[in-house]
C-alpha cells in the first residue's frame, strides 16, 4: 500500500496539499495556515489517540472518553524542532500504572511516532479521571 500526497505551491512558502479528496493547506511562514511544525505536531497527536484509544482496550480500560492532548515541540537556534512532548488528559478513572501501560502501547502502534527520530519522541503526562 502507498499513501499519495500532491503538494501544490504556485508562489511563496505556501502550500495547498491534495490528500485524496481532503485539501490543506500549510503555510511555513505560518501567516496564511499552520506552519510545517505546527502540521507535524498536529499529525503527531492525531496519530496518538487512536493509538491511546487501542493501546487502553489492550490493556483492559474499554474506553477512555474524551481524551485532550497538549502538544508541545521546542525549537532549537536553528527553529528546528529538538523536542516534543504530551500532556494527556483522559475522562476514564485510569491509575498512574496503567496509563503508563497505555503511553507505552500507544506508542509501539502510533505510525507517526515510528516515523520520527528517537529525539523527537513524544515525553508524556498522563491524567485519568480529567474531565
Amino acid at each position: 500500500m502507498t499513501k499519495e500526497v500532491t503538494t501544490i505551491s504556485e508562489e511563496g512558502f505556501s502550500a495547498t496539499n491534495e490528500v485524496r479528496d481532503f485539501s490543506v493547506d500549510i503555510d511555513a511562514t505560518g501567516e496564511e495556515a499552520p506552519d510545517t511544525l505546527e502540521s507535524l505536531l498536529a499529525a503527531y497527536g492525531s496519530c496518538y489517540v487512536p493509538a491511546l484509544r487501542v493501546g487502553g482496550q489492550q490493556r483492559g480500560v474499554e474506553e477512555l472518553g474524551k481524551i485532550e492532548i497538549d502538544v508541545s515541540g521546542d525549537l532549537n537556534d536553528d527553529d528546528k524542532l529538538e523536542s516534543t512532548a504530551f500532556d494527556i488528559r483522559v475522562e476514564a478513572d485510569v491509575d498512574d500504572e496503567t496509563g503508563q501501560k497505555i503511553l507505552d502501547r500507544a506508542f509501539e502502534l502510533c505510525k507517526v511516532h515510528d516515523a520520527l527520530k528517537d529525539s523527537l519522541h513524544a515525553e508524556t503526562s498522563f491524567q485519568g479521571d480529567a474531565f
